[in-house]
């Protein structure tokens, strides 16, 4: 999976990189694979990063260093500068980023996500719902949050019980626990108050 960096989006990170005294860029996409999913480049800093988490991909100027879980997003992706009057724009297009990958690889967040997003979240929309991933837990353990119309509802037990956790499970085996984080005190746009 590598990413196309063209020659002026090379010489405007480069000098990006020379003066904040960095030795290359990390690329990674933060919530691959969902309706947020978004590419970003930051500088590589050693007290932050760990090489192992990441994949080199070389041919550029500066080092690029991939976020390893965020390889299947970065298919296709291209980082261009165009220089104007004003100074430039630096344009990131990741068209993988929001495109649910559910490869043999496809890590237990991805799963959980793919659901939410293309089975949960359509259901319950009805009702101004939505269910989102907060974190996994132990590797089996799903941490959600309730927005919308399902934050405070009376109903929402129901929901998680005979709704959500029974599609999760059916999808994703290996899922043992799934845990409500949600504020259900605040009722102000509960759909059954």
């Amino acid at each position: 999976m590598n990413v196309e960096i063209t020659t002026e989006a090379q010489d405007y990170l480069l000098e990006l990189i020379t003066n904040q005294d960095s030795p290359g860029i990390t690329i990674q996409v933060e919530r691959g694979g969902t309706p947020t999913g978004e590419a970003s480049i930051s500088y590589w800093q050693e007290e932050l990063h760990k090489k192992e988490d990441f994949q080199l991909q070389e041919g550029f100027l500066f080092p690029v260093y991939k976020n390893l879980k965020s390889l299947n997003y970065l298919k296709d992706m291209k980082v261009d500068y165009t220089p104007d009057e004003h100074g430039g724009t630096l344009t990131v297009k990741a068209p993988n980023s929001k495109v649910p990958n559910l490869g043999e690889t496809a890590s237990i967040e991805d799963k959980i996500n793919h659901e939410l997003y293309t089975e949960i979240n359509p259901a319950i929309a009805a009702h101004g719902g939505e269910v989102s991933l907060v974190e996994v837990l132990n590797g089996d353990t799903a941490v959600l949050q309730f927005g919308g119309g399902c934050q405070g509802c009376s109903a929402v037990d129901f929901t998680l019980k005979a709704g959500v956790e029974v599609q999760l499970r059916k999808a994703i085996p290996e899922l043992k626990e799934i845990t409500d984080v949600t504020d259900h005190s605040y009722r102000e746009n509960a759909y059954y108050k």
